[in-house]
């Protein structure tokens, strides 16, 4: 597949950086597969949509608070850790294209994770976190060490929602189940 059609463009709705390629009129929020971070850096558009969301990072970190355009909502931001597995919705991620381990190894795999992460002096765990996200997360977001930036209520799956909207700034979840697979999530604002 050729990066050269592909750039970033960035979503009004989401307030978040996603992929299209102008070749085929397909749009994705993960990454094309097979390409490596360097490469989707490089992308079109990528700059641009990187400086956009770290202004808008800055202009929270001013306020303290986010609420959402529509209805003054809370909004929370919180970064994560997807193990996938076998019966997960989409079961390939950047790391996989045909990820074939049952949901109960993925469990395993991020209990192990999880019992790392609990070891980590809490000054340290939002670094620890990315870094582990960064290399194991299934994610699309695992470039941006599993940071999903700020959310309302609905715009997640109602499992992810609940566990994130009841964390405390700075507090890791157990182990969450949705339909994309397993998740820690760390709540980060």
């Amino acid at each position: 597949m050729s990066s050269s059609t592909w750039q970033v463009r960035w979503s009004n709705s989401k307030s978040l950086p996603y992929f299209y390629n102008t070749a085929t009129d397909e749009s994705r929020w993960e990454p094309p597969q097979g390409m490596t971070p360097e490469q989707v850096y490089a992308l079109p558009g990528a700059k641009e949509s990187y400086e956009r969301q770290q202004q808008q990072l800055a202009a929270q970190a001013q306020t303290g608070s986010v609420q959402d355009s529509a209805g003054g909502e809370e909004k929370v931001r919180a970064s994560h850790l997807l193990i996938k597995h076998k019966d997960s919705r989409r079961p390939a991620s950047w790391k996989n294209p045909n990820i074939t381990m049952t949901r109960e190894e993925a469990i395993t795999r991020l209990r192990a994770m999880q019992s790392h992460l609990q070891s980590v002096p809490p000054q340290d765990l939002p670094r620890a976190f990315a870094e582990l996200a960064s290399r194991e997360s299934d994610c699309s977001s695992y470039s941006k060490g599993g940071d999903l930036g700020w959310f309302a209520r609905k715009q997640m799956q109602k499992p992810f929602e609940d566990a994130s909207f009841a964390l405390k700034v700075g507090q890791m979840s157990d182990i969450v189940d949705t339909s994309s697979g397993v998740h820690l999530i760390l709540r980060t604002g």
